[in-house]
């Protein structure tokens, strides 16, 4: 909703001040379908080419989610927090290979489906089985998988940051396809030079509004979608050091209850429940 309301507030403006102080809208809108084509057309098969498919699949896939509210809310952290709790608990009280059938079939495990929300989360539920597993099995420290972790959070992130960054370069290339357009009316116009005045005028305009267009759309429209589309992959990468930080305390031998403070002490604040938030929470899970 945050970004609709963005976008209605800066397109509104520049297009309502340009009304109020006595421009003719006309010229833009007559303007407006060639000098999209070739800027959107130009920039989108620069776009394609500077990309490769799997980058250009996940930025398709992931703009939809830009203009719904952030899922890391508050309430999946608890839930998250109350179900590595549980699973520790778990493990501490039976042993660690009483978990084992709960790493080895998650869809099957009871202490999973308590948690609809993180527990059906792919990426959760297999990054934390994983490292669980290692721990059941006992052949490596406390170091050594965390080594492990930081490397896979620094994949994840590179791979969420892509397309990021295919978004800034497209912005980064709008303003040069809008100069681009302009040259072009510009050309056509100087191939006009015979007709009046009043004619020249309006194709000059035209030139001057692919320009505009390419200026509009880079740092009015997609510069802004690669901004929050980054902000969102920086949650989920704190969802997955939030898991790793509480597994790292419980393995170098905090209690289940002290390992998940650790992991609520790594979200951000905004997020983080407090204390007795979690240990509510937490207790009513039990």
């Amino acid at each position: 909703m945050t970004v609709i309301v963005g976008y209605v507030v800066a397109f509104g403006c520049i297009f309502g001040v340009y009304v109020v102080h006595g421009g003719n809208v006309q010229v833009i809108l007559t303007a407006l379908p060639f000098e999209m084509v070739t800027i959107f057309g130009g920039a989108l098969g620069a776009f394609a080419v500077n990309n490769q498919p799997k980058v250009i699949k996940a930025t398709l896939a992931l703009l939809p989610t830009v203009i719904k509210g952030s899922i890391y809310t508050k309430d999946r952290y608890l839930e998250l927090l109350a179900m590595l709790f549980e699973v520790l608990q778990k493990a501490r009280k039976e042993g660690l290979m009483a978990i084992e059938k709960d790493v080895e079939n998650p869809h099957e495990s009871a202490i999973f489906k308590k948690y609809p929300n993180v527990g059906h989360d792919h990426h959760v539920l297999e990054f934390t089985t994983d490292y669980l597993r290692m721990m059941v099995s006992g052949n490596l420290n406390a170091h050594e998988i965390e080594s492990i972790m930081d490397a896979e959070i620094e994949t994840h992130h590179e791979e969420a940051h892509a397309p990021v960054a295919a978004l800034n370069r497209l912005a980064g290339a709008l303003p040069a396809f809008g100069i681009v357009a302009a040259v072009l009316g510009v050309v056509n116009t100087m191939g006009s030079v015979g007709q009046p005045p009043a004619v020249l005028g309006g194709m000059i305009a035209s030139a001057l509004v692919g320009t505009f267009l390419g200026i509009l759309l880079a740092y009015g429209l997609v510069e802004p979608l690669a901004g929050v589309l980054d902000q969102k992959s920086q949650d989920a990468a704190k969802e997955f050091i939030c898991i790793k930080t509480t597994l790292l305390a419980s393995m170098q031998g905090y209690n289940p209850a002290t390992a998940i403070e650790f992991g609520r002490k790594v979200l951000f604040s905004t997020e983080r429940p407090t204390f007795s938030e979690l240990e509510t929470h937490v207790k009513g899970k039990k």
